[in-house]
């Protein structure tokens, strides 16, 4: 549910670049109050698992589409709103940079869509209630699908609502709300699912950390180096090897623009459009999550591609390098980020 550029106007733009500063603002000064040693490198690898896990695109049956893990509920479910809101927007900040993966223009937008509305409104009012008492694994499956859902509705219901007031008149509100709501229940059903998954794995692993984090406590003395080690470990191979059994399908938000307005891709001609992505041109390193082709192999390159697309799984060493590269990255800039708060919080 990236959005691109094309989909909002630049005043949108700047506005909710301006509400997601604000909003990383307050969560930065309410982290620095119960942050630990424990959480911080929690942030890192969770936030390269993240990474990794959304490169993976899964098949949405009967529809032509596919969706992808958000990975808002599950960070927050494990870290907080607060740090999950920060650990998300690490994610999509890289993705944004060095994969020209959403727009720069348009990052303010895919921070709240996917990190501030399932952070701060699906977790608190529909997981939270459910495991504020000694949890159970049932609890465990139903709040987290819950969650995810609700997640993923109000994410899609605010792409819409962002390009209604950008004036994208290719995609009118009632066909493209009708197209997007739908398609990302689906997708929020599984998203919720994997959730279900991972969250019961804790909760075998370190259950404390799903109680304290309920609870907005510190994460001390809890033995986290398995856990550590397993998202670790898990980050690695899906970006390395399993982003290769990715769907080839567009995604649930691509597949209701092209139903909705007949295009696959809307285009933006304003300058500061032309602006960012030029700027983006220049800092994405590993486009679309693989090699940049050069000119003079143009030809060959896109044969190739075209093979590969039809192949599946689709082998690729640009992927791989995309997968480690950029969940490494993202564990740096969210450890980075979270030891900032850790040494803030105690000057």
């Amino acid at each position: 549910m990236h959005m691109a550029d094309a989909l909002i106007s630049p005043v949108v733009g700047g506005a909710m670049w301006a509400a997601t500063a604000g909003l990383a603002s307050f969560a930065s000064k309410k982290v620095q109050t119960n942050i630990d040693s424990h959480k911080v490198p929690l942030m890192g690898v969770l936030g390269a698992f993240v990474f990794a896990a959304q490169m993976i695109n899964f098949t949405i049956p009967g529809t032509g589409s596919s969706g992808h893990l958000g990975g808002g509920i599950l960070l927050a479910i494990l870290l907080g709103p607060h740090a999950a809101f920060l650990t998300i927007a690490s994610i999509l900040a890289v993705q944004a940079l060095f994969f020209a993966d959403g727009g720069l223009l348009a990052l303010g937008c895919n921070i709240f869509n996917m990190g501030f509305l399932p952070c701060y409104i699906a977790y608190p009012f529909i997981f939270k209630p459910l495991t504020d008492q000694k949890p159970s694994r049932r609890r465990i499956i139903i709040g987290s699908v819950a969650a995810a859902v609700a997640g993923l509705q109000l994410g899609a219901f605010g792409v819409v609502m962002q390009t209604l007031f950008s004036g994208i008149s290719e995609l009118p509100f009632l066909s493209f709300l009708l197209l997007m709501q739908p398609i990302h229940l689906a997708i929020g059903i599984v998203e919720g699912i994997i959730t279900a998954v991972v969250i019961s794995f804790i909760y075998q692993t370190a259950p404390e950390i799903l109680t304290k984090t309920a609870l907005n406590k510190p994460l001390d003395n809890i033995p986290i180096k398995p856990v550590l080690v397993a998202f670790f470990i898990a980050a690695l191979v899906i970006g390395s090897t399993l982003s290769w059994f990715a769907s080839s399908n567009p995604d649930g938000l691509e597949w209701s623009i092209t139903e909705t307005s007949g295009q696959e891709a809307l285009q933006a001609t304003t300058e500061i459009h032309g602006f960012f992505a030029d700027l983006q041109e220049k800092l994405a390193f590993l486009p679309d999550y693989n090699f940049k082709s050069s000119s003079a192999v143009e030809a060959p390159a896109a044969a190739i591609e075209e093979s590969k697309e039809s192949a599946w799984p689709a082998v690729d060493r640009g992927t791989s390098t995309a997968g480690i590269v950029g969940s490494l990255i993202t564990l740096l800039l969210a450890y980075l980020s979270g030891k900032a708060l850790q040494y803030a919080g105690k000057s």
